[in-house]
Parts: structure tokens; sequence; C-alpha cells
């Protein structure tokens, strides 16, 4: 159907709809940044409605806690430290372990600086012994931490990932790094970037987050380390962590997180391929594993439960053997901070205070188990069709429906799609949205309701309009209140029709003067008048002493027959008093001649495009 121009200048249910339809859209496609962040606290509450789904087997946390500080002292600790925990945990049997702590400086040892300045100092002399060479050196390397630390990550069984951050741009770092250092820094790195980059064709270049300088681990542990992993985070507009980068662009390659490399570790380093499509990138291929990502390389973090959901062991526990043994077997074990004062706690759809380190635990079991959130692209147009849906639904149904009616369905379809969002969320694990479909329906609502109250006032005011001279007042609320019941077009029904004339008007007019005739006529038509409205009938006309009334119109009645035979004796009653009252005011007894006919008529507005009445045809009238 082609609509025309004309169509939008009419105001009805059906144009609001669809004008309040389009206004909602472009507003989602535009995107407007309120209503995006309350979407962003409805997709919290999913995970929040949707509770824990349960932990990991596969992956461990030990943990700088509270506990931890105030048994080994303050943080930071000793390398020496962190490589006996290095070789505990390998003992144990853990298969993977990942550091979310980054060593960028050398280690502050005391002893390893008198040491150093003993060196000099004999140097300085020209000591030359031997055997006090020796001794030095090897109380040197004693004392080396930092050779303490890369030596038990040479000699660990488990596979070792090391932590490190990009500096996003040059104005957060405040100053500029040299050239040279950033690409020392990167040389580190080479080992752990993205190996293969395979476009799609058509693909001009990817849409990675970009980084401008890396800050890596010292060259010696990042040497021995299995690998290096970064674990940078960017926070949504409201400051809670939805999203995880994959990918991070620095110079002129691209490097993975440190989630990442410890779940590829843990399945013994399938070939790992990130895949670019036209529209960005699609995700990344992991051996027979598909991790999906939007269009810049970050995944959408699937919380599998508040704080704690992973199992958490204070390193203190472990330096001191306090832990079974056999807990770490073939796990990923995660080293990071809890402790307070440690700046490594997050706000997430799940919790205000949440670990970092956990969240890399949440990525790596997403991974492992497959179970991602997903936000499609097709899911736009999902959207844009609930958009649609919600706001052209009630434009069909309200019209039909009474207020209350109109109400529960709009109620039913909020609570519909509200249940439709979560159920998928759930058990799909698919964010949809539900901000824009919800404000598309509450808005058409609102603007159905407003027009229908604002075109029922006008028509309650147009009946009493029209109808103030012709029924009574209790009629009109009648109608009022059931407007099914009033009949205002060109109907064919059956009707009473009443007729009541005066007997010698004529002469009566001889003896009066015009002015008492009228005033005769007026005080009789009054009292006539009152009777038909106390019977419900309706007043058609007055025509010279003639009065018509309709019983059963406009409001059905159906003992419209016996209401006018009743008015007909009581409008009798009424003339008796009057002519009692009136010989003693010198006015005529006046007498009237009644019919009554009941029978098939047209009723309704008759009459030409310069005046209409309400009235009746027909045989019987």
């Amino acid at each position: 159907m082609k609509l025309s121009p004309k169509f939008f200048l009419v105001i009805n249910p059906a144009t609001i709809s669809i004008c309040l339809v389009l206004l909602v859209a472009a507003l989602f496609v535009a995107g407007t940044p309120i209503l995006d962040m309350v979407e962003l606290k409805t997709y919290d509450l999913r995970f929040l409605s949707r509770g824990a789904v349960g932990g990991s087997t596969a992956v461990a946390l030990a943990l700088i806690d509270e506990k931890s500080l105030n048994t080994e002292g303050r943080w930071p600790w000793p390398r020496s430290k962190i490589a006996r925990l290095l070789d505990i945990l390998s003992a144990d049997g853990a298969k993977v372990v990942g550091f979310d702590i980054v060593f960028s400086e050398p280690d502050e040892n005391s002893q390893l600086g008198f040491i150093n300045q003993l060196m000099r100092e004999m140097e300085a002399l020209s000591i030359n012994e031997g055997k006090l060479e020796a001794f030095v050196e090897q109380a040197r390397k004693n004392a080396d931490n930092d050779r303490a630390l890369a030596d038990s990550m040479k000699n660990s069984s488990a596979r070792v990932v090391l932590g490190y951050f990009f500096h996003r741009t040059e104005a957060d770092l405040g100053y500029r790094i040299d050239q040279a250092r950033i690409d020392e820094q990167l040389k580190r790195l080479r080992k752990s970037k993205y190996a293969i980059v395979m476009y799609e064709k058509g693909a001009v270049s990817a849409p990675f987050q970009k980084a401008y300088a890396p800050e890596s681990n010292l060259e010696m542990l990042t040497d021995v380390a299995g690998s290096s992993g970064h674990y940078n985070a960017i926070d949504d507009v409201d400051g809670v962590l939805r999203w995880v980068p994959l990918i991070i662009q620095c110079g002129c390659d691209s490097f993975p997180a440190l989630s990442l490399l410890c779940a590829w570790d843990f399945l013994d380093r399938p070939q790992m391929v990130v895949k670019v499509a036209r529209e960005g990138v699609e995700g990344i291929r992991m051996g027979n594993r598909f991790i999906p990502t939007d269009e810049n390389g970050q995944l959408l973090i699937n919380y599998l439960g508040p704080p704690r959901t992973f199992p958490h062991y204070s390193i203190s526990d472990i330096l001191r053997g306090k832990i079974p043994k056999g807990t770490f077997e073939n796990k990923i074990v995660l080293v990071g901070a809890t402790a307070m004062g440690t700046f490594d706690m997050r706000s997430t759809p799940v919790s205000t205070q949440f670990p970092g380190v956990e969240i890399h635990a949440n990525v790596i079991e997403n991974i492992l188990d497959q179970k991602f959130m997903s936000k499609p692209n097709w899911s736009r147009i999902y959207d844009l069709f609930a958009i649609v849906l919600m706001g052209l639904l009630p434009a069909l149904a309200l019209p039909r429906l009474r207020a209350v009616g109109g109400l529960i369905f709009a109620v039913v379809l909020f609570v519909a799609h509200l249940m439709t969002t979560r159920f998928l969320f759930v058990n799909y694990r698919l964010w949809l949205n539900v901000v824009y479909p919800l404000l598309a329906l509450s808005t058409t609502y609102v603007g159905i309701t407003v027009y229908h109250y604002v075109t029922e006032e006008r028509e309650r005011k147009k009946i009493k309009s029209t109808f103030k001279h012709y029924v009574s007042q209790v009629v009109i609320e009648e109608m009022l209140k059931n407007p099914d019941r009033l009949k205002l077009g060109g109907d064919e029904k059956e009707l009473t029709v009443l007729f009541s004339d005066l007997e010698g008007f004529t002469s009566h007019s001889e003896r009066y003067s015009p002015n008492q005739m009228i005033s005769i006529l007026s005080d009789y038509y009054n009292e006539m008048t009152e009777e038909v409205f106390a019977h419900s009938g309706m007043l058609k006309e007055y025509v010279g002493d003639e009065l018509m009334a309709i019983f059963g119109a406009p409001l059905e009645q159906a003992d419209h027959a016996k209401l006018a035979c009743a008015a007909a004796i009581a409008m009798r009653e009424r003339r008796r008093q009057l002519r009692t009252e009136w010989l003693e005011m010198g006015r005529p007894a006046l007498r009237a001649r009644t019919g009554i006919n009941s029978g098939p008529m047209l009723v309704g507005n008759i009459g030409s495009r310069y005046r209409l009445s309400y009235g009746a045809l027909g045989d019987h009238v």
C-alpha cells in the first residue's frame, strides 16, 4: 500500500505509532548516550538475575592477599620469593603459570648493591685475587633475585606466561618515550606476537586497538619465559569492564592478551590465526576452537559468577606448604593481587569490587569451554525489528481495547520482551537490546493513550453539545458511560415516536397577545419536556403547538414503547395540574391530542451540509 504525504498529516493511532517508531529507530541507529548507558545497566542486571553458573576445574588463583602481606611483608617482595613460588607450583604439577604482574624494573636488593659496589672497588684498586673474585661473583649470583627468578622460569616444568601492559597514548603516559626504547621493548615481545593474520578478500586493514608503547618485563625474564601477554583492559563509559581486547597493535605487529596465551599454552599451543573480514575482526581461530570478537578484536566477557567463583589460594599458604599436594596439578595458575592497596580491583557487571586476576580466569574459562557472550552483527537487525514490532503492536491493539485492557496488553508486551531477552541471554548467551524496543512500546502506548484521551474528551463535548437540548442530563451521562449504546449513524431500528399537539390552540391565540402566547407555550413545553426526559425520551422538535419525541434512540432501549406510554400518561397528569393552576392565573385550560406509534424507522443525522438534525424517518413516523 502506497502512503501519500497527506497520510502523515492526519493525526491518528497509525501515524502516531509510525512517527514514534521512526524516532526511536533513529535514536538507536545514531546512538543516544543516556539510553546506551541504561542499556549497559540492563545488561549487568541480566548477569545478576542469571546468577553464578559454576567455576572452573582448570584455573586456580595464587593471590597476594591481605594474609600474604601480613605474613610475607609489604609488596613488592624479593623476586627470589616469586621464584620459590614458581618452583612450588611447578613441582606440584601446574601446567601453566601466568603472572598478572609486570617485572619491568630490576629488583631492589641492598645486598646485591653492596656486592656490586665491592666489585667496582676491587676493580679500581686492581685487586686480581682469583679466589676472591670467584667468591664475590658467586655471592653476586646468589644475591641476584632477578637471576633467581629467571633460573626458576628456565627450569620450570610449567609453561610460564608473563604479563605486561601497553601505554595507550603518549598523552595518557604524560611524557614521550624515545623511539629506540620502544623498539627495544617491542623486540622483547616479538616471539609472542600473532604470527598469522588472515585478511578476507576486500579487507584492507583491521581496526585493532592501537597502543603507543609497551611496558614489558626485564629482558632476562622475557628471554626464558614461554610467552608474554598484555593485561590491558578498557572500561565502558560507565566505568564497568565488560570487554577485554584480545588484540592490541603496537608498531607494525599485533599482540595477544595474557588470558589468551594461558589458554593457548594449556591447549598445547595449537595454530592461532586472527581472521579479519571486510567489516573488521571476526575472531581468533585456535586449533579447532573459535573465539568470536567484535570488529576491534575485543571479547565480550561471560562472567561465570561473583568474586571467588574460581578457587583462591593465599601465596603465604603455598610458600609454607599448607596447600594439599596435587592441588595445582594440570591446572592454569594465575598469580595476581587482591589485597587492598594493590589497585587491581575492577568494577564488573557482577560486582563493583572484582579482582583483576579473576577477570583473566573468566576469559580463560570462556575460551576453554567455548561459552562466550555474543553480540553478533545481526543483533542490530533484530533490535530494529523489535523496535518496529513493539511500536506497531500497540497501534493495532489499543484502538480495539478499553483503557484497562490496553494497559494490561502493554504490560504483558513489556514483560514478554524482558523475559525473551533474558531467556536468550541465559540460555544462548546473546546480548539483545532491551531499552530501545521498550522505549518504542512506552512512547507509543503513551502517545496513543493521550490521543484517545483528547479525542474522547472532544467526543464527550460533542455529545453534550449535540444532545443537551434533546435528552436529559442523566441520559447524556449514560451515553458517555456506555458509548457502545450510542448510535449516531443512519441505522434502521425499531423505535417508538410520540406526537402531542394542543387542541384548539388557534382559538386561544386569538384571545391572548403574541407575548402572552409565547409565555404560555414556553411554560407548557417546559413541563411536557421534563416528563419526556424523565422517561428517557429524546425531544425531537417543537413545531408550533406540536411536540415530537423519540424513544429508543440515540440510546438503545429494549422497552422504548413502554417508556413512551408512561411518558404520555405523565404528560396528561401534568396538564391536569396545569389546568388547575392556570385557571387561577387567567390562563386557558389546555388540552392535547397524543399519538404513539412503534415500528422500524431510519434514525440518524438528517439534513444538508448547511444544517443537520438528529431525527427519524419512515412509514411509522
